[in-house]
């Protein structure tokens, strides 16, 4: 159910005569314009775009009871992992409705919680974010990283914890980076760019990182340059120090391509040098420990999903110690002198502990089929915490005892639903090869499959990103509505290793809108669903997903819901680190996978005429990541090709970004109007009398 089309009244988008060739193919433009930000004529189109969506977005009566409900629900407390330092314990915590979480500090366990740094302070509108910490290894001092508006540019700074005030410090222009301090506590390692052209740096390319030490209380022009490549315009440095402070390991990536390369330097040596150790992009190797010059690796060297070996440093020589098992592996530390692994088995946590010679000891006990984080802490550590959630139990947090093998809960936080009235299902579908896709479907139990259930089917499917079980309130509102969750874990993200990745990747790229039609499909043959009221969303590289799918098969879905998605696939590489994208997507410059890219890019495979999908693309003025430029030009060309009697709109959020640091109050809104729109197209009535109050 929706408005006829001629009730809105879109904006008229200028179109230029523009015309690129690739490679023999003359490729028309039209929209190049809106790819500045900062012009007058975009800013308008902006403000014009933006009337006409709220203007709409608030004929919907509905949307208000959902806000007043997803705040009733989101209003409880949030803890993050704690995590040690020296005799320090320090973890996050969000009272329930504040827009950025704020950190705390604990002299003991069972102390009193001081607050270390309340990022809500900052700003006003709570779109100053704290985007990364690093805490010095005697836990006097925190340096810190701070975002604003949502962009991936950080400036950071050092606290001191006794006091709790910020020291003379300031470092800028950094982004893609940590800060990792040397054992003297004099300073930290980090990587920045140069200073961009302040009029583009929300748009200008993003080459030539190089690797800084910072050394406290001197100014930013005195860091000393420890590694920089100027002949690799696309290389990373991300720079760590071991736990036992003798060594600077420098992990080395080109884009987002897992394979990187492994340097090291020799931090008890003044004049070392940097070492290369591992000098080839032919796998993924993370650091994890080491004894003494006996480097411990987690690779998918030889093995797709993931081993560990050890590395001599001084002969080059390699060793297994934990082969490559039937799930993923997804992360590793070494706690009690012993090393506890993260895997996946079909998109869901295991944990397994082993000895450090590879000798498998014990499996930990979860609360259930969810999704693990945590487990952090130093070698001799004989406690330490995790997190766990899933689709129907938000984050708890528990404290491992390493010796004892036991969890206890440390926090649990009490939100205003009963998840015995929900049914979590794992289903396994075939896309149009025959591949084998799992699929999480979460809704409330006693939902009839008679085909008339509003459905939001939820994907990403790239990057070696893994989608696994998580709570979220908005999701939790959407099942209240009556709605059906569904998540395909689809090729190209990392469930089932790096195979699974690739099979999604470059010319196997329309694998994964495959993957995900086939979903839909699926649903909609097994009567959970049908085209009337099935919504699908996804975000970034998930809202690619969207419009590629949407304008593949328009027939197949009523609504479509692309977020910040990257949109023009001829054009991607040439903003921000769009470049980076090249190793999944493939590049435009190569004659073969710019053919791949021209055939799904859904900028360019709009078709005029046809009638689309209500759609709501959401995207910011600020996002540095996926340049806001790919859903303007997305929504222009959609608004022109578009005829049909659904809305077809672009919600346009300002002092934000891609999402990351969001402040609590613009997600609700967010969120409401989605579910809001969602209400409107697939004709769902609102009614949360049957909620809990």
């Amino acid at each position: 159910m929706s408005d006829p089309q001629n009730l809105l009244n879109y904006p008229q988008t200028r179109q230029s005569d523009i015309v690129d060739n690739y490679h023999g193919t003359a490729v028309p433009d039209p929209y190049r314009w809106l790819e500045d930000p900062e012009s007058e004529e975009t800013k308008a189109w902006v403000e014009a775009q933006n009337k006409v969506t709220f203007s709409y977005l608030e004929t919907i009566p509905e949307t208000q009871l959902i806000k007043d409900r997803l705040t009733q629900l989101w209003n409880y407390e949030k803890y993050g992992t704690p995590f040690k330092k020296d005799r320090r314990y320090f973890y996050f915590k969000n009272d329930g409705l504040q827009n950025q979480s704020v950190l705390y500090v604990l002299e003991s366990l069972d102390g009193e919680p001081r607050v270390l740094l309340d990022p809500n302070t900052l700003s006003e509108d709570g779109t100053v974010a704290l985007s990364g910490i690093a805490i010095s290894e005697n836990a006097r001092y925190m340096a810190y990283g701070l975002s604003r508006s949502g962009s991936d540019w950080q400036e950071w700074h050092v606290l001191e914890i006794d006091r709790g005030e910020d020291l003379s410090d300031r470092l800028k222009w950094i982004k893609f980076s940590g800060a990792s301090w040397t054992h003297d506590h004099l300073g930290f390692f980090y990587s920045r760019y140069d200073e961009p052209d302040e009029k583009t740096q929300f748009e200008s390319v993003n080459y030539y990182q190089k690797l800084y030490y910072h050394r406290l209380g001197t100014p930013q022009s005195e860091d000393v340059l420890i590694y920089e490549r100027p002949d690799e315009k696309e290389w990373g440095f991300s720079g760590g120090v071991t736990e036992d402070g003798k060594y600077l390991i420098i992990s080395v990536w080109k884009g987002t391509d897992p394979k990187n390369l492994v340097f090291y330097k020799d931090l008890t040596d003044p004049d070392a040098q940097v070492v290369e150790l591992i000098q080839n992009f032919e796998a993924s190797y993370s650091f994890i420990d080491n004894d003494d010059r006996r480097f411990w690796f987690q690779t998918d060297l030889d093995a797709p999903r993931g081993r560990i070996i050890a590395i001599d440093i001084d002969t080059g020589t390699r060793s297994q110690i934990i082969a490559e098992a039937e799930e993923t592996l997804e992360g590793i530390g070494v706690l009690n002198n012993r090393f506890i692994t993260e895997y996946l088995k079909d998109a869901r946590s295991q944990i397994k502990i082993f000895n450090l010679d590879g000798t498998f000891v014990r499996e930990v006990e979860l609360p259930g089929v969810g999704s693990v984080g945590g487990f952090g802490g130093k070698r001799s550590d004989t406690e330490t915490f995790y997190s766990f959630t899933s689709f129907t139990t938000p984050t708890t947090i528990y404290r491992y005892d390493m010796v004892a093998g036991e969890s206890t809960i440390y926090r649990q936080p009490t939100v205003d639903f009963d998840p015995e009235d929900y049914a979590i299902e794992q289903v396994f579908y075939h896309s149009k090869d025959g591949t084998r896709i799992p699929m999480f479907v979460t809704h409330k139990k006693g939902v009839k499959r008679n085909g008339n259930n509003p459905t939001y089917l939820y994907g990403y499917g790239g990057f070696n990103v893994s989608l696994t079980p998580t709570f979220s309130v908005s999701q939790l509102v959407w099942m209240e509505l009556g709605g059906i969750l569904a998540i395909p874990n689809l090729r190209g993200g990392g469930e089932y290793g790096e195979d699974w990745h690739q099979a999604g990747t470059k010319l196997n790229k329309q694998n994964v809108f495959d993957d995900f039609i086939a979903a839909a499909e699926w649903l909609i043959e097994n009567r959970y669903t049908s085209t009337e009221k099935l919504a699908i969303a996804g975000g970034s590289n998930g809202g690619l997903l969207v419009g590629a799918c949407m304008t593949q098969r328009p027939d197949l879905f009523a609504a479509a819901l692309p977020a910040v998605g990257v949109m023009d696939m001829l054009r991607f590489h040439k903003f921000t680190i769009g470049w980076a994208w090249c190793s999944d997507f493939g590049s435009p410059e190569n004659p073969e996978e710019f053919k791949a890219l021209y055939a799904y890019s859904p900028l360019h495979n709009l078709k005029s005429g046809t009638a689309y999908p209500a759609t709501l693309i959401t995207t910011a003025d600020r996002d540095d990541r996926v340049v806001p430029a790919h859903s303007f030009k997305f929504a222009a060309a959609l608004q022109a090709a578009h005829n049909g009697t659904h809305p077809v709109l672009i919600r346009i959020e300002t002092k934000a970004g891609h999402g990351a640091g969001k402040p609590t109050a613009k997600i609700i809104d967010e969120i409401a109007d989605k579910w809001g729109f969602l209400v409107k197209i697939l004709d769902i009535s609102v009614d949360f009398k049957t909620a809990k109050a």
